[in-house]
């Protein structure tokens, strides 16, 4: 049973699409208080567990820390960060009560889960303007499936989506794509798209080409596609100032822009340098922006990656102005007097550090080099910057900080619906970088700028039921690391990771190690560990499209499949896949293999490097599994199979009517297939069962 509550006016952000009760009087659960602000105060029993909150740091179980929904562009996803690019406001409580709540609020809103007090849940925000939704069920998984139901289908990509992707910020010339294409189909590696970053742009504008490098673009899409691969653009949210630059006079003219509170077009600088905001919170506007996205699909392209869209800011011209005044007064005040930077940085351990910044204001009294220091680090993504721009929407003109959450999700949504206008039987390829719940509708998502950091496997898999019980099913990582330098072990446990998440890519940042699969000793392991994925895709795409079409999850914590097992609900490093098959992924250097917790009789496959498949029955309870970095292992569940086919080099050339079976003797999967393209999914015939 699910009930909505109304507090204040809340901003209408259609993450909920289906109509659901008004309650009377106060939820079942908790105190609240909405006098001054907002506040949920829930008293927690020890052994209760806090799942959701999709894209966060930390563990599956997120009590013992701090979590603040504020879509902010930070690369450097250490244990401290409370803040990552999206927001997901669900949360289901499990223990002597079990419930779910969704805090319909696109502002900035904390939960503290055992942080201050550790048996204390509180979430709260500035404004008591906001939908609470209360769910009740009969146990987490059914509340994750209730909610999933009232937020709407998850996005379903194109079939080729699962193929294997190559992705590096630097790639600028028709010849380097090339060259990354005949990389991998020269080593028989599998590989069916390969990314553009920001450099195929011209001047980072948004919608254009690189007028040098990429003449007569759609004869280049089309020569990559004859390879059998896709290229996948990004699309900034900034949009360049430029005059003569077609977007931006349209936009300058339709009055499509963010604009300051005097009316004016908001500048910020992105890639390109000033740039606008569209202001895709206004329905015109997001239908302009929306529809430019047919520049490219009009010259071949059939998938995009959305990015810099919390909004990233690198500073605006206020901020800028702001920051010249300071340097002004330091260099004129240059007189020795002053607090120094540790009586600062004392002051600031007493109070706080929000408060910094006043605390500078009010002892500054000379030319100490801090406040001005702390001026230069906080000129981007400056809350400041946020509270400076408007949107006019439905409700009415509204201030960004108080809708900043929404902003990757409406550009997404955008683009959505653009493509629904552009081909409306066609599916497109598209994720994003932030999102809030709602976005699920129209995208995937990655998880950002990561690092080449063995934590990050484990951050990795730990998101991935989280994500899905926000909706977001086409999700993955940067595999490999984003930033930083990998290594070949790395990158092979990462991989093996990756075999199994729906969005597989491997993304690197201009400057760091050049991470193509091809640029590895012994490249055969690399082939197989990715062929391993492409012999998967059957069953990973029907999982995919079992969860997506019934509302359900593609990656499920062992706790919801195992509830009285009170050892499976503690494990946060193994996660079910489908109805089927556990993952137990490497994710610790040199490690040979690894501990596992099976809660039941299980298969212990692992596909080895010279094709052959060894499998082996292991009981219920603990077991050291070892697993080379040439191998992908897996769980088959007692009385399941899952189907394989042969690998291929891409996507369409698998061979899916001629399929073995893996798994346990006398046992039968539904095998869900499709043309991998269309929005036809639900057809009788889309379902075939196949026997072991």
């Amino acid at each position: 049973m699910i009930q909505k509550y109304v507090y204040g006016k809340p901003f209408t952000t259609e993450a909920v699409v289906e109509e659901v009760t008004v309650g009377t009087g106060v939820p079942a659960y908790g105190c609240i208080e909405a006098e001054q602000g907002f506040r949920f105060t829930y008293k927690m029993e020890e052994n209760d567990i806090v799942y959701g909150l999709g894209e966060a740091n930390r563990g599956l179980n997120k009590r013992g820390y701090c979590y603040t929904s504020d879509c902010t562009d930070d690369p450097n996803h250490t244990e401290d960060k409370r803040s990552l690019y999206g927001a997901h406001n669900f949360i289901v409580v499990a223990g002597r009560e079990t419930f779910g709540l969704f805090f319909d609020y696109p502002s900035t809103i904390t939960f503290d889960i055992g942080y201050t007090k550790v048996d204390t849940l509180q979430v709260s925000c500035e404004n008591a303007d906001l939908n609470l939704f209360v769910i009740d069920g009969n146990s987490p998984y059914d509340i994750v499936k209730q909610f999933r139901g009232i937020i709407g289908r998850s996005y379903i990509p194109p079939r080729y989506a699962f193929g294997f992707g190559q992705s590096r910020w630097g790639y600028k010339t028709k010849d380097d794509f090339r060259r990354v294409a005949e990389g991998y189909r020269e080593n028989g590696v599998p590989l069916d798209m390969v990314y553009m970053d920001i450099d195929y742009m011209q001047n980072f504008k948004d919608f254009t080409l690189n007028e040098e490098n990429f003449q007569d673009f759609p004869a280049f899409v089309q020569e990559m596609k004859e390879k059998n691969i896709r290229l996948i653009p990004i699309i900034d949210a900034g949009v360049k100032v430029e005059k003569g630059y077609d977007i931006y006079e349209e936009g300058v003219k339709n009055r499509y822009f963010c604009q300051r509170e005097d009316g004016s077009d908001f500048v910020a600088a992105v890639w390109p340098g000033d740039t606008h905001f569209p202001d895709v919170l206004n329905e015109e506007a997001r239908k302009w922006f929306g529809d430019q996205y047919r520049i490219l699909t009009d010259q071949g392209i059939e998938g995009f990656w959305n990015d810099m869209n919390e909004p990233a800011i690198f500073y605006s011209q206020e901020g800028m102005a702001e920051l010249k005044d300071m340097l002004k007064d330091f260099l004129e005040n240059e007189d020795g007097s002053g607090i120094t930077a540790g009586e600062m940085a004392a002051d600031n351990r007493n109070k706080g550090e929000e408060n910094a910044a006043e605390s500078g204001k009010k002892r500054f009294t000379g030319p100490s080099v801090w406040p001005l220091m702390w001026k230069l680090g906080s000129l981007a993504n400056s809350k400041e910057d946020y509270r400076r721009f408007y949107h006019n929407t439905r409700d009415g003109r509204v201030r960004h900080d108080k809708v900043h959450n929404l902003f990757g999700y409406y550009m997404t949504r955008a683009a959505g619906e653009a493509f629904e206008r552009i081909d409306p039987d066609k599916r497109f390829l598209m994720f994003s970088r932030s999102s809030y719940i709602g976005m699920h509708r129209y995208g995937g998502i990655w998880t950002g700028d990561n690092k080449s950091w063995w934590s990050h496997i484990l951050l990795n898999l730990k998101m991935l039921p989280s994500l899905n019980m926000c909706g977001f099913l086409y999700t993955g990582a940067d595999l490999g690391g984003f930033g930083a330098d990998t290594t070949r072990d790395m990158l092979l446990r990462w991989l093996a990771l990756g075999v199994f998440t729906p969005l597989m890519r491997n993304h690197a940042a201009q400057g760091t190690r050049e991470q193509e699969c091809y640029q590895f000793e012994n490249i055969e392991d690399f082939r197989h560990v990715i062929g391993v994925r492409y012999r998967l895709i059957p069953y990973l795409y029907s999982e995919y499209m079992k969860a997506a079409l019934n509302n359900d999850l593609y990656f499920k914590p062992l706790a919801f499949v195992y509830p009285e097992d009170a050892m499976a609900v503690q494990v946060e490093d193994q996660m079910m896949l489908g109805d089927e098959i556990m993952i137990a992924p490497v994710y610790t250097q040199n490690a040979k293999g690894r501990y596992v917790y099976l809660p039941e009789e299980m298969k212990f496959v692992k596909f080895l490097p010279d094709g052959t498949i060894s499998e082996e029955v292991l009981g219920k309870g603990h077991h050291y599994v070892e697993i080379a970095l040439n191998e992908v292992a897996l769980f088959i569940r007692s009385g399941k199979c899952i189907p394989l086919t042969d690998a291929a080099e891409y996507v369409e050339a698998l061979d899916l009517e001629h399929m073995t079976m893996l798994g346990f003797s006398g046992a039968e999967y539904m095998l869900y297939e499709d043309d991998g393209m269309s929005r036809n999914y639900q057809k009788p015939e889309a379902y075939r069962r196949l026997c072991m």
